[in-house]
């Protein structure tokens, strides 16, 4: 039950992380700050909590990007935007677009989120640590947002470790969920990996009896399955901080603003992957 709970605010926090890749208002923080280019704002904000990260930290926290995709903004970036300030841009880029959604938020659901994020065991957990270790915001906005994307981060960090405990590589992993749902077409333009590449992983994971031709393999499912199940198993520790009602009433506040950001700013299906909520 605290699995299928996790799971489900996963999609809903997902979604209010997500304005900070969609939104015109983020995007234009973040070009006024200097990280001018889609990619060039998403590998800076995402990894500034990190430091000033080498490539080979980024590509192995990012871990589904190829690294000579990452290599054009790692570790170039940081000459042109410290840290420090792509974190005020993706902050203020993040309140911007989601101030008009939101409205008021009550500081009995930022206890929960806070409440949460406090439980959460981070070793293991490079992404989602580095942002649990930021200051908390004042701002109720800044501080909804912040705690969706720890949480995120924590979940995403999971996920990897699953993911690498099963042998599955990053492109490894784009190959196996295209063979489920054909989303190859919305996710290869947006990680770097070659043609050549798609194609030697998808001959590794035949190998292994993970697909066919026609997609899935019944063992091919059956490890996904495994991997989503897992992934939703260790995201689910922190929420038993909070109760069952405390976390009800979370989604019931949080879903209804993930939906009407949906389609716009937030896209689906896009290349993050995640539900619709």
């Amino acid at each position: 039950m605290r699995a299928q709970r996790a799971r489900a605010l996963w999609v809903v926090l997902e979604t209010v992380h997500d304005v900070t890749y969609f939104a015109p208002e983020a995007k234009a923080a973040h070009a006024a700050a200097g990280l001018r280019g889609f990619w060039r704002g998403y590998v800076g904000t995402r990894a500034a909590p990190l430091g000033a990260a080498s490539l080979g930290t980024v590509t192995a926290v990012f871990y589904n990007f190829a690294p000579s995709f990452l290599a054009r903004s790692v570790p170039s970036v940081w000459e042109a935007v410290p840290p420090e300030r792509a974190l005020a841009a993706r902050v203020a880029g993040a309140v911007a677009a989601l101030r008009p959604q939101v409205g008021e938020v009550p500081a009995g659901a930022l206890a929960v989120l806070r409440k949460v994020t406090a439980a959460a065991g981070w070793a293991g957990r490079p992404l989602g640590a580095a942002n649990a270790a930021l200051p908390w915001p004042d701002e109720p906005v800044a501080a909804l947002w912040q705690a969706a994307t720890t949480l995120r981060e924590h979940r995403g960090d999971g996920h990897v470790a699953v993911l690498a405990a099963e042998g599955i590589d990053g492109l490894e992993a784009h190959a196996l969920r295209d063979a489920a749902d054909g989303s190859r077409a919305v996710v290869a333009p947006h990680r770097g990996w070659t043609d050549e590449e798609w194609a030697a992983a998808r001959d590794r994971l035949a190998a292994r009896g993970l697909i066919a031709a026609d997609g899935l393999t019944p063992e091919g499912v059956r490890l996904r399955e495994h991997i989503e199940r897992r992934t939703d198993e260790l995201a689910a520790a922190p929420y038993a901080a909070a109760t069952e009602d405390e976390l009800a009433a979370l989604d019931t506040l949080l879903r209804p603003i993930a939906r009407r950001l949906v389609p716009a700013p937030v896209p689906h299906p896009n290349p993050v992957g995640a539900p619709s909520p």
